[in-house]
């Protein structure tokens, strides 16, 4: 189930925030991979949700069935009607840091770890962009898997001002809502706290409930000397990645980067993708989502919820 590699092509990327599955019509028969590259777009009849899921031990579980799974909306069980163990192409969008704490050799690693994460570590039919920020977010990709593309946007990067990670998500929701593969990721990485933002950590929060976009964070923590307000706050990360059914990685240095991203990945190409119809309709409302594996200790990690909004069929 794992993803194909794309080995001995350097290339350069860091960071991604990696959402949950929007609600995304399945293919008329259960069981079967979903093979479209395409965002379908419907009502929200059909809801889509990619889990991850740990042994005890913390080993990812592969090769489970459509039976092994319960899901439950607002406390209520629900009929599992598609599913698939398949790798699902991935819309991924990398949130970098270029704050002037991330000069010098920091850059250069991100971009060594970007690079490899992209493009050896993630499939060939994935597709991604990248905002850098800094005291304001910059959109320095579209929508791309081109190598080469990335490499001369990440190589024009020069660190400088504040960071303003919480205005760099919202600037990457939009972009998230237009992907053209089935599943959504965020992936940020950020050596500070956020000191530049117009956005609040409840603003960031409050949008990703309403995207399907499973958030990942890389936290560089760095025991070098550092304002206590300037560090990074892996808690206040926490908050926004864990509900999505993602989470945040501390790392004490930029050799931990790869080590991270690596992991980062092997969810990413090992997850599975449940489908249900949900009986609540376009209310407008908040649902809570839960997965589990039936009959096990197995933990599972999936987004927490989801906001029940009509479709914009001008889209």
């Amino acid at each position: 189930m794992g993803g194909k590699g794309r080995m001995g092509k350097p290339r350069t990327l860091f960071l991604a925030f990696l959402p949950v599955l929007p609600f995304l019509p399945f293919l008329p028969f259960q069981d079967q991979p979903i093979r479209d590259n395409r965002l379908l777009k419907s009502g929200i009849e059909v809801i889509s949700v990619a889990a991850t899921v740990r042994d005890a031990d913390g080993r990812l579980l592969t090769g489970l069935t459509r039976d092994a799974f319960d899901i439950f909306e607002d406390g209520e069980r629900q009929t599992v009607t598609q599913f698939t163990h398949e790798r699902v192409p991935i819309g991924l969008g990398v949130l970098l840091d270029t704050s002037d704490s991330m000069y010098g050799k920091r850059i250069q690693d991100a971009r060594a770890a970007v690079n490899r994460f992209l493009f050896e570590l993630l499939d060939p039919g994935d597709e991604f962009f990248i905002v850098a920020f800094n005291h304001e977010p910059h959109v320095i990709t579209k929508w791309t898997n081109s190598a080469d593309v990335v490499r001369s946007a990440l190589d024009g990067l020069r660190p400088s001002g504040g960071t303003a990670a919480y205005d760099a998500i919202l600037a990457a929701l939009p972009l998230i809502a237009r992907r053209n593969r089935e599943r959504a990721a965020l992936l940020l990485i950020s050596d500070g706290a956020d000191t530049a933002s117009t956005a609040t950590l409840r603003d960031v929060r409050s949008a990703l409930i309403r995207s399907d976009a499973f958030a990942y964070a890389i936290a560089i923590d760095s025991p070098e000397p550092k304002a206590i307000n300037t560090r990074v706050n892996p808690t206040a990360l926490r908050e926004i990645t864990d509900d999505s059914g993602g989470r945040t990685e501390v790392v004490r240095n930029m050799d931990d980067l790869i080590g991270a991203t690596g992991r980062i990945a092997d969810e990413l190409n090992n997850q599975y993708v449940l489908g249900y119809t949900s009986p609540r309709g376009a209310d407008g409302q908040f649902h809570s989502i839960r997965v589990r594996v039936r009959g096990s200790e197995y933990r599972v990690r999936a987004r927490s919820g989801y906001v029940a909004a009509p479709v914009n069929k001008s889209q």
